[in-house]
């Protein structure tokens, strides 16, 4: 138990340490286009997908456990032979086995785990659906870099564009602003194997998911919120009625 509670200690702390400068990066002028998250369980499935295959390499999601993608539609048998690959069990946690001190060698800083980034990357200027899903389409080749990419949206981030073969490789025409900020525009050089719809909307469905992971909950709880609302509402009415007929002698 005590370990336990050291290792989520020291994951919230690997978090605090990225966070500023993810804080950092969000400060930048940069319009964030507005996210369609989706809760349509294809969609979010598909998402899942996209998941394993690209993030769970380096990024954790240390509080999600894969039975509870049912809760998107799928069976046990559907997420074993689709989205388990080094004979975890059903039960067990969405973590990685890369170590921190290694990824924080490789990329500069610990890969963040993305159980709650969606809620995490919230701000002034946009929810975090909105940050996540301009940030992920907004790569570009970058030859200072030592991945060879950068990012509109978090300039100088240590994290490749995983994304690459889907989108494509852009590029950016830079400008400097009167007020001292940059200007970039993207062209895409090399085209991916999906065009820019559909890379767009494979975005929209990791987001989707992303969100549904940070309180897979969510619908179920506004479904409970809207029967409350009703049943007070058809309180009302029988008090009403009730306190009418109780005093109507008195009146």
């Amino acid at each position: 138990m005590k370990m336990r509670v050291i290792n989520l200690i020291k994951r919230a702390a690997a978090v605090l340490l990225f966070a500023p400068a993810v804080a950092l990066a969000a400060g930048a002028s940069v319009n964030l286009d507005k996210a369609p998250v989706s809760t349509d369980p294809a969609a979010l499935q598909h998402g899942a997908k996209l998941f394993v295959n690209y993030c769970l390499n380096c990024h954790s999601a240390s509080f999600m456990r894969y039975n509870q993608l049912a809760n998107i539609g799928l069976s046990e048998d559907e997420i074993r032979d689709n989205l388990m690959f080094v004979g975890e069990r059903v039960g067990d946690l969405m973590t990685v086995a890369m170590r921190p001190k290694e990824s924080k060698v490789w990329f500069g800083a610990t890969p963040p785990d993305l159980t709650l980034i969606a809620r995490q990357r919230a701000s002034g200027d946009g929810s975090g659906a909105d940050w996540l899903y301009t940030y992920l389409r907004q790569f570009y080749r970058d030859t200072e870099r030592p991945s060879g990419w950068n990012n509109v949206v978090f300039e100088n981030v240590g994290m490749p564009h995983v994304f690459w073969e889907l989108q494509g490789e852009q590029v950016a025409k830079v400008t400097q602003n009167p007020d001292g900020t940059k200007h970039f525009e993207l062209s895409l050089a090399k085209p991916g194997k999906l065009s820019v719809e559909e890379y767009d909307k494979a975005v929209a469905d990791l987001v989707s998911f992303l969100v549904w992971m940070g309180e897979p909950v969510a619908e179920k709880r506004k479904m409970i919120g809207t029967f409350v609302l009703i049943f007070l509402v058809g309180m009302f009415f029988l008090t009403y009625a009730l306190k009418k007929n109780y005093w109507k002698d008195i009146h």
